[in-house]
């Protein structure tokens, strides 16, 4: 089975910076594409960033010039930079992995790591 760990969650002051890492095991092939999704109370999840194995990246306009998403092919994981943190960054940030082959295409979720970014 296919797994996402998540790590690197916790509470920041606004203005911080936090770094979220998100590993794939049980596949034997790197995901076509990895993204980072968050989740805030009462809010639908909402895409935040995306990089494809070719280093394609996409950010949310709310994102743009504070965080950076990046991977690392050969260990299967991804990362997120997350500087100048406001409140409104707040939510529960997942990790989504997108794998394709024989015709088919597969879709992963981390179990979600909590950001609170709070004075």
């Amino acid at each position: 089975q296919v797994q996402l760990v998540e790590s690197g969650g916790g509470l920041v002051q606004p203005g911080g910076s936090l770094g979220l890492s998100c590993a794939a095991s049980g596949s034997t092939v790197s995901p076509y594409a990895m993204a980072w999704y968050r989740q805030a109370p009462g809010k639908q999840r909402e895409l935040v960033a995306s990089i494809t194995s070719g280093g394609i990246t996409n950010y949310a306009d709310s994102v743009k010039g504070r965080f950076t998403i990046s991977r690392d092919n050969a260990k299967k994981t991804v990362y997120l930079q997350m500087n100048s943190l406001k409140p409104e960054d707040t939510a529960v940030y997942y990790c989504n992995a997108h794998f394709s082959g024989n015709r088919m295409n597969y879709y992963y979720w981390g179990q979600g790591t909590q950001v609170t970014v709070s004075s």
